[in-house]
């Protein structure tokens, strides 16, 4: 059966079972049909060694003539590959003792890497496989097409290298393929141009071409997002149920009031923002809303309607923000802003206790109406007497599970989770598939273009006098640094030691500051209020300020080692300026020799001003993102074969067909049936998200 042990595939006995479970999550016979391979070899590609040139990145194949260790005092070992038409070199400085191990005369392997000279050709740590010597003609590698699985140095020190992985794979199709039921019917498979379950699986792992592959894969990726989207669909179905017919409507006699004595006009976005949220807060089931903008399209005025809009209905409003900085800068935004007489308190972990303990008794006691804070909002001592609307900015840098704690702080509460970084629709899909959504891509009328420019270090001299002519005009700039303080492993400038030469060779005459994560919350805040005031000139600072720092006066932000951040980083970055009159101007400076793919990143920055198409672009560079974590970053969405950033037509299918039956109650029992088919905890065991499906099922 699929749900049997590991060690119900012969040749895995109870080590190896350890093993599996320990370094892939592999526990059942499922977990292993549904182990994804991580990318697949065509034969057909592979250089003869002969043909190989240095620079050239390749994958050859050859047998092992000779393992030895080199250099004085044998620093290093030389694996020596023949195939026929000449000899390449695999050299490893790290690791020795394994890979002397790991390697035997007459192995068949696969190398990959940069070709190198050095006496002969050689490829230093190469990306290795070994393939079975008969497998041309072994079943196990049929065709030319050969997959390669995710594997750790312990996995293969286990026999559970790529080859090892075909192998007992080859063993659980041939027992037990004839176990899986496909949960889709004929008509939906047809109509849907996907693969049989059973033939899908074996495809996966044993294709007979590239297109074969990835029409397995298709197939398994549809069954991923159908489960994640029914359950988003079943929370969507569950929010409206719990509504109550008694939730009093919102007064908004203080709206109008508000909008009329704002400093500027609202856009034609923001007002349809507002109006969206005003009829969610006025529906008998709380609001699940995602407010995503651009920076600089004013996303918080309209969390400051939201919080008028509770506040008339007499319940109180939690603002969560990621950084104490953010956190701060909300604070004063809303005491600035809304009617005065409201009562707004500031919670973050760094109050002392007597002032902790002030504000717990005043959002208690309902005296306060809004409070503003970090995660110091989600801790076990803070109790409000009657919770209506959370409001978390920043959205991405919290989790779900920090989501989920803040909610149970009240009873059917109103949610608006806003993003200044926009969201490629495909995400949008499925991250936020249990949101409705507003989107904001106006700019205020009168704000100007920042003007993008990318120089090599070279140039460096000329980007100091252009920072010193603003400056010298009553302009203000940013200094932006990858990196605290100096690290011997890595050839970058810190923050530490730049604001040293900053202040001390390049801008003496200048009041250069110094801005980062580790400072106390005391100073950071000392130093924010002195460059708002202008009492400092240039600010040298991590990406603490990456996101909510608003300083009109600042039309210069200068990004060191720009090759250092993603897109949508240096996007987000470059919306620290441009909130002014002046022209402002976003600087990112580069070693002289950089990467094809970090140049292209910059050159994307220098043509593109729209946050939303950055947004599409870094996710085809750098991956969906670790969807279900307590962070979304990296490359590993947490599918096993969904690809959320080119899926967009399978995501709007699965997603299609989960609401179909996830909001027809007469439906339900079949929508489950069908998960319970697909075997949810196989396909999603690499999400991390048992805790979360815990919560949203």
């Amino acid at each position: 059966m699929l749900g049997d042990p590991i060690q119900a595939v012969k040749g895995v006995g109870p080590s190896r079972a350890a093993i599996l479970a320990r370094e892939a999550g592999i526990e059942t016979v499922e977990d292993l049909l549904y182990y994804a391979p991580r990318r697949y070899l065509d034969r057909s590609t592979f250089k003869s060694i002969r043909d190989c040139f240095v620079n050239e990145t390749v994958t050859v194949y050859g047998r092992v003539v000779k393992v030895v260790l080199a250099g004085r005092s044998r620093k290093f070992l030389q694996v020596l590959v023949d195939d026929g038409t000449d000899v390449i070199t695999g050299v490893f400085f790290r690791g020795i003792r394994y890979f002397q191990k790991a390697f035997s005369e007459g192995d068949e392997v696969l190398f990959s890497g940069k070709i190198e000279f050095f006496k002969t050709k050689q490829i230093v740590h190469p990306d290795y496989d070994f393939l079975d010597p008969d497998s041309l003609i072994q079943s196990v590698n049929t065709g030319r097409i050969i997959p390669l699985y995710p594997s750790t140095e312990e996995l293969k020190g286990a026999g559970f290298d790529s080859r090892g992985f075909r192998r007992i794979i080859r063993k659980a199709i041939d027992g037990h393929l004839d176990d899986v039921r496909d949960p889709l019917d004929d008509g939906l498979l047809r109509t849907m141009k996907l693969m049989g379950l059973r033939e899908a699986l074996m495809a996966v792992h044993f294709p007979e071409s590239t297109d074969q592959a990835e029409e397995a894969r298709r197939r398994l990726a549809f069954n991923e997002l159908f489960v994640f989207q029914y359950y988003l669909q079943r929370v969507r179905a569950r929010l409206r149920k719990t509504g109550s017919p008694h939730r009093a409507a919102p007064a908004n006699d203080a709206m109008e009031p508000f909008l009329a004595s704002l400093p500027f006009s609202l856009t034609g976005d923001q007002r349809t923002a507002i109006a969206d949220i005003e009829a969610d807060i006025a529906r008998p089931f709380p609001m699940n809303r995602l407010l995503q903008g651009d920076v600089g399209t004013g996303k918080t005025v309209v969390s400051m309607a939201a919080a008028l809009l509770a506040l008339g209905r007499g319940e109180q409003v939690a603002v969560m923000a990621p950084t104490e900085i953010l956190a701060l800068q909300h604070y004063e935004s809303f005491r600035k802003l809304l009617p005065e007489g409201t009562r707004i308190s500031l919670l973050t972990g760094s109050l002392h206790q007597k002032d902790r303990s002030a504000v717990y008794e005043a959002v208690a006691s309902g005296e306060t109406g809004i409070v503003i804070g970090t995660h110091a909002l989600i801790q076990g001592g803070l109790a409000f007497r009657r919770l209506g609307l959370i409001v978390i900015d920043e959205q991405h840098r919290f989790g779900v599970e920090q989501r989920a704690e803040l909610r149970e702080k009240g009873s059917q509460c109103d949610l608006l989770v806003m993003t200044a970084t926009p969201i490629p629709r495909s995400l949008t899909l499925t991250l936020y598939g249990d949101l409705d959504v507003s989107v904001i891509r106006e700019l205020p009328r009168d704000r100007i273009p920042v003007k993008t420019l990318a120089f090599p270090e070279s140039r460096i001299r000329g980007v100091y006098n252009s920072v010193e002519k603003y400056v010298a005009e009553g302009r203000q700039a940013f200094f932006i640094f990858p990196i605290i303080e100096e690290s011997e492993k890595i050839d970058l400038k810190s923050a530490v030691s730049a604001y040293e030469t900053l202040s001390h060779e390049i801008f003496p005459g200048r009041r250069v500051g110094l801005l980062h994560g580790k400072m106390p919350a005391d100073e950071k805040e000392s130093v924010m209020n002195d460059f708002k005031e202008g009492a400092i000139h240039i600010l040298v600072a991590t990406t603490v300020i990456e996101v909510g720092i608003d300083v009109p006066n600042v039309n210069v932000i200068v990004i060191m080692h720009a090759e250092r951040f993603g897109l949508s980083q240096l996007h987000q970055l470059r919306g620290r300026v441009g909130r002014g009159t002046h022209q402002s101007f976003c600087i990112l400076v580069h070693p002289d020799a950089v990467a094809n793919d970090a140049l292209e990143r910059i050159c994307t920055l220098t043509r593109n001003g729209d946050g939303f198409s950055i947004a599409e672009e870094d996710l085809k560079q750098r991956g969906s993102g670790e969807i279900f974590g307590s962070r979304q970053h990296g490359r590993d969405s947490g599918f096993e074969f969904a690809n959320v950033s080119s899926d967009y037509e399978l995501i709007l299918a699965a997603r299609a067909q989960a609401e179909r039956l996830a909001r027809d109650e007469s439906l339900v029992e079949d929508g489950e049936g069908i998960v319970a088919a697909i075997g949810r905890h196989a396909l999603l065991r690499g999400m991390r998200t048992r805790r979360l499906l815990s919560i949203i099922s």
